[in-house]
């Protein structure tokens, strides 16, 4: 039985401890957050700690780091040299250098590190993924994700972006999705974005999109905003498109841009060819839920049977640099080359 402390109660923090609480082979030990919130019914049984320290004192075997992104990389190393594994919620850092050390200490202390990729355990992304890479290369990769979000989700956003802005936040998921179609490093990255609201810090945007170079000559456009001023008028393009077609995600822009059950969705993928069109229904695609359900398996799986983790845990730095450098060219307004984020 792996004994789990889930630090963050957040929406990703209280999904993944429902996911853990349903889990045969996972017994919680406690529940790390510095502020009382409300808990769904089933995670009131167990204990409440207003520290991370206090709840590093349970001995805990896995720990799921779900706080702000400003605090991953302490608390994932703490936890690995308290001798557990961890799950980490994407982004793993705010800096290339800390993410590197987050691996480092994994290596180190030959603990499982996994992090929040939701995508990567969705089947119908994981066809989609299949579906580019059967057209071959190179490719556009043309994906966004605007939020219009209103009360407790601006206020939600308006939290997160005091540390982290909508391009690394929400853009680590879909560089991920990009990387693993092209399988090739990242060049350079060109950003820019905009500060459209008074109620976030002046050195904050709460919209910004970048473009991205990659080694085999694919290119990459993602656009990522939040606030109540953002359009739901194609707010979730997902197309990818090659020399020999192209494949698209053909249900997305139904409004309800914040909801995150929808972030996931496909629905549908039309594949399109010089020669014709196939579309591919996705029915029955698991919810938020379920997909939290899916990496904590995922995670326990990978402590069990001693799975290699090398290349998600390098995959998961490549696309955090490649949005680090996109945030650094919105902030200096020119382009950054991979190998300057880097160093």
């Amino acid at each position: 039985m792996t004994r789990a402390l889930i630090a963050g109660l957040g929406n990703m923090g209280r999904s993944h401890a429902l996911a853990l609480h349903k889990h045969p082979d996972a017994e919680i030990v406690g529940l790390v957050n510095r502020s009382d919130i409300e808990l769904p019914t089933d995670l009131l049984k167990y204990p409440r700690f207003k520290s991370f320290e206090e709840g590093l004192d349970t001995k805990p075997d896995l720990v799921v780091v779900a706080t702000y992104s400003d605090s991953h990389a302490e608390y994932a190393c703490a936890a690995m040299e308290a001798g557990a594994h961890v799950f980490v919620e994407k982004p793993l850092a705010t800096t290339v250098a800390d993410a590197r050390r987050v691996v480092d200490k994994a290596v180190e202390t030959e603990r499982k590190l996994v992090v929040g990729y939701i995508l990567r355990h969705h089947p119908s992304w994981m066809r989609l993924i299949a579906e580019a890479r059967n057209l071959g290369g190179p490719y556009v990769f043309r994906l966004n994700l605007n939020q219009q979000s209103s009360g407790d989700e601006w206020e939600t956003h308006k939290a997160l972006m005091r540390t982290t802005s909508p391009i690394v936040d929400c853009g680590v998921h879909y560089v991920d999705v990009m990387c693993q179609i092209t399988d090739s490093d990242p060049v350079r990255v060109h950003g820019m974005g905009l500060r459209l609201s008074d109620e976030i810090g002046p050195e904050m945007y709460n919209y910004g999109q970048f473009q991205v170079v990659f080694e085999d000559g694919s290119v990459g456009w993602y656009e990522a905003g939040w606030g109540p001023m953002m359009s739901e008028t194609a707010f979730f393009v997902k197309d990818i498109v090659s020399p020999n077609g192209s494949v698209s995600i053909s249900d997305g822009n139904k409004g309800a841009s914040s909801d995150i059950d929808r972030h996931t969705k496909v629905g549908g993928i039309l594949i399109h060819r010089p020669d014709g069109d196939r579309q591919i229904d996705m029915p029955d695609e698991p919810g938020h839920q379920e997909l939290c359900d899916a990496e904590q398996a995922y995670m326990l799986h990978a402590i069990a049977q001693d799975i290699d983790l090398t290349r998600h845990m390098n995959d998961a730095v490549q696309s955090l640099a490649i949005c680090l450098a996109a945030d650094e060219s919105i902030r200096t307004g020119r382009p950054i080359s991979l190998k300057e984020i880097d160093q």
